[in-house]
């Protein structure tokens, strides 16, 4: 399988390629936390932060089709929690449905707040794809370790990141495995069974695997840090740029304010 799905771009040079992670960590938390605090019903703050993202993302030079299929992949998640928000807030309502035994009713202020959270959270996605695209995982992981994130974290996320990979070809290794055993054929009931064993397979092999990576990096000096080949370097253009980012968050705030 291909391991590079999530900073499949990140070795490309662009503008932002070349900013420290450090930097694009500190502009993507504060652009989440501006966008996410944003007031409901805030449209020309929500046009305004899809500018500096759609900005962001054409300084990348990354091609637009991978960020539109990134983000629709999550999307449907973030919808499949938010759903229910409609039927639920109180308000004037915009519509009423009988289902079976039941009487549901959808508000406009439950559309409104379902509008809004799917709005913030696709803006946020964006920003978090163009982060991981044009940076690479072990650098993120370096950022994340010399901003004083706790190193357990750091550590949890890159053995994550590794080991994913090496669950999903033990998957695809045991889906062939039980294909050849013509598991298309039988009743259902066999067939959950089956699928119940290769869950607890599945399992064991990963803690036995886990347990030996675990004592192979310790017998090579693993201490718990986050090691590139390079190190991190910190410049003007990187304060520059989160000088100038910082400055255009708090100015669409206060332009929010105003209008």
């Amino acid at each position: 399988m291909k391991h590079s799905f999530l900073d499949q771009y990140s070795d490309r040079d662009s503008i932002i390629h070349r900013l420290d992670p450090r930097g694009k960590l500190v502009v993507t938390t504060a652009f989440i936390a501006a966008v996410v605090m944003t007031p409901f019903g805030s449209w020309l703050a929500y046009g305004l932060y899809f500018i500096v993202i759609a900005a962001l993302i054409a300084l990348s030079r990354l091609p637009v089709s991978h960020f539109i299929k990134r983000s629709l992949v999550i999307i449907p998640f973030v919808l499949l929690v938010a759903a229910f928000v409609p039927f639920f807030k109180e308000g004037e309502v915009a519509g009423s449905y009988n289902l079976w035994l039941w009487n549901i009713s959808v508000t406009h202020s439950g559309l409104q707040v379902l509008y809004n959270i799917m709005i913030k959270a696709w803006l946020s996605i964006l920003c978090l794809i163009l982060l991981t695209s044009t940076t690479s995982f072990n650098n993120i992981l370096k950022g994340l370790e010399q901003l004083k994130m706790p190193k357990v974290i750091v550590m949890i996320m890159s053995f994550m990141y590794r080991y994913i990979f090496l669950l999903t070809d033990e998957v695809l290794r045991m889906k062939q495995a039980r294909d050849s055993r013509n598991f298309g054929g039988g009743r259902k009931l066999w067939q959950i069974g089956t699928v119940g064993s290769m869950i607890g397979t599945l399992f064991i092999r990963s803690y036995e695997r886990g347990e030996r990576v675990y004592a192979s990096m310790v017998a090579r000096g693993f201490d718990g840090h986050a090691r590139t080949l390079g190190q991190l370097q910190f410049s003007r253009r990187d304060a520059l740029f989160i000088a100038v980012l910082g400055t255009v968050l708090v100015s669409i705030s206060l332009i929010n304010l105003v209008y």
